[in-house]
């Protein structure tokens, strides 16, 4: 297939890309590097230097063989999007180009407005080019598991049923975001949910939880073929966070009570859930929602996982906890519905401690890299204390 990757150079969009054009698809990636340039103004580099897109492509053609496409243009300038697809005649575009970091998007006027009108603008014109240039493309739409928040029952595959009064209807599974971040994430669905009820386009949608892992089948290839693993307190998840800090002798910096949970998945399980979804395609006039994830862990449960596996390989780990920078339930119920990915074929990496041990040996590489001022906390939206 003729598949366009909007966020080429992210984290997941790089990967993805080398992954679909090892199976034989023709990939196009297009980036106007604004992960790079907000993590450059941040202080928030990656612990890997990443060459940019073009001398990417052009090495894993080297190594690898195919061919990947470069655009470097901005999602959020329509004309740019629809000289895209003008370009490339996608059949599917994977829609990763948003700005994606919570702590980032409630740090300031500048980061809140940055996230909302690069999120927003660019599901925009990603719908209209599909619209006015390629009408049966298939929108595959990063989404994400903080869009439902913690709700106090269980979390649904993207749908819910309702009976109110004697009647019923089928509604979105009512959200409710924890940062401005995962609210773009939200007006994202009911765009695309309305222009789908309007328009009949097929889409997509990977209610994904926190991605964790270094390396993937084609990024062994070559060191600088490796995703972006960003470990700061801005772009890095908790669970790179915690590799690195175990790494660098730090305590593991738990926040709160350390009981927030939420479902996980190893970056080898993005590319296979995006390659399934590519096989199975949402029909015309469908939101297909997916739950995309594999186990669902609480940050204690982390912190002790990467702990045993520290200890296993001789590092000595402590876990700290910290106040909560965050405005967020730390203890709660949680139970997300995974279902329709294993139907698919799924086949989970779960978090095993020779699965952390890999990844501690390959941050231990590039322990000389490591910067211990930009791990902790250093945007606070919670007001209360």
């Amino acid at each position: 297939m003729r598949v366009l990757i909007l966020g080429g150079d992210g984290y997941l969009g790089w990967p993805t890309a080398m992954e679909l054009a090892a199976a034989g698809h023709d990939v196009t990636v297009l980036d106007n590097y604004l992960r790079r340039n907000v993590a450059q103004e941040t202080n928030s580099e990656a612990l890997i230097a990443s060459p940019n897109l073009v001398e990417r492509a052009r090495v894993f053609k080297e190594v690898a063989g195919p061919t990947i496409e470069v655009i470097i243009a901005d999602c959020t300038h329509y004309q740019q999007m629809a000289d895209a697809f003008v370009r490339c005649e996608p059949e599917a575009v994977v829609h990763y180009a948003e700005q994606p970091s919570g702590p980032y998007s409630m740090s300031s006027y500048r980061g809140a407005h940055l996230t909302l009108n690069n999120n927003l603008n660019a599901t925009f014109n990603l719908i209209w080019a599909v619209l006015e240039h390629a009408p049966d493309c298939h929108i595959i739409k990063l989404g994400t598991m903080g869009e439902y928040g913690t709700p106090n029952i269980d979390i649904e595959e993207g749908w819910i049923n309702i009976e109110h009064k004697g009647r019923s209807d089928r509604f979105l599974f009512p959200r409710q975001a924890g940062s401005l971040y995962h609210t773009t994430k939200i007006f994202d669905t009911d765009l695309l949910w309305f222009y789908v009820r309007t328009h009949g386009l097929r889409v997509t949608d990977l209610m994904q939880g926190p991605v964790y892992g270094l390396t993937t089948a084609e990024s062994i290839l070559d060191p600088r073929l490796a995703p972006n693993f960003h470990y700061d307190d801005i772009f890095g998840t908790v669970v790179n966070r915690f590799l690195v800090q175990a790494v660098a002798g730090m305590p593991l910096t738990v926040y709160g009570a350390g009981g927030q949970t939420r479902g996980y998945l190893n970056i080898k399980d993005t590319l296979q859930c995006v390659g399934l979804v590519l096989a199975n395609p949402a029909a015309r006039g469908e939101l297909k929602i997916l739950n995309q994830f594999t186990e669902s862990l609480s940050v204690n449960e982390i912190a002790e996982r990467v702990r045993r596996a520290g200890m296993e390989l001789d590092l000595e780990v402590q876990i700290q906890a910290l106040p909560n920078p965050r405005k967020e339930l730390e203890e709660h119920y949680y139970n997300p519905t995974l279902s329709g990915l294993l139907d698919l074929g799924l086949k989970p990496h779960y978090m095993t401690n020779e699965v952390l041990g890999e990844m501690l040996e390959v941050v231990g590489a590039h322990r000389d890299q490591i910067r211990r001022d930009i791990v902790m906390p250093r945007v606070r939206w919670n007001t209360d204390g």
